[in-house]
């Protein structure tokens, strides 16, 4: 399997909203040992605060956000479309009840301590900089709240700022 090289954000030309929108991300964390991954299509990638950032959305009840909340670093990785269907476990399955990222036969990769995949195609390694929960009073368009939230269980936006990016060779 090809190796990851390093690339500067500027010069990643992939589309976000194919990327994330429509091929799907793995969002990874790992707090005390443990590292967890889900599935994820809402976020993005820009500039805030004079540094290249990337913002993703989790929900309350994902395991994940309880890694990704104790975590100082996570990692976006995305894959080939060959990958669809374990994106689609990654993303049924709660790391809760069972050890995914073994089971999926992933492979693990870190970079001081953010975790990645050596079968994604790139990975961005972020330094978490933000958090706020969504609130139902800040949404301008009500109709929005009520079709994505009528259970109440409102994202987490996270901002972090991409420290490396890494892409195959």
């Amino acid at each position: 399997m090809a190796e990851f090289i390093e690339m500067r954000p500027e010069e990643f030309e992939q589309s976000p909203f194919r990327l994330i929108g429509t091929d799907w991300m793995l969002i990874a964390a790992t707090m005390g040992g443990r590292t967890n991954a889900m599935t994820a299509s809402w976020g993005g990638l820009g500039r805030l605060w004079n540094k290249n950032v990337a913002f993703v959305f989790i929900r309350p009840q994902r395991f994940t956000k309880t890694i990704v909340d104790g975590a100082e670093t996570f990692s976006l990785t995305f894959y080939d479309e060959g990958y669809r269907k374990l994106l689609g476990y990654m993303g049924s399955v709660s790391g809760r009840d069972e050890d995914k990222i073994k089971n999926s036969g992933l492979t693990l990769l870190q970079e001081k301590g953010t975790p990645y995949f050596k079968e994604a195609k790139a990975a961005i390694l972020c330094r978490k900089l933000y958090a706020q929960d969504l609130r139902p009073e800040c949404f301008l368009d009500g109709t929005l709240d009520a079709q994505h939230y009528p259970d109440s269980d409102h994202h987490t936006l996270y901002i972090a700022e991409v420290t490396k990016l890494l892409v195959k060779a």
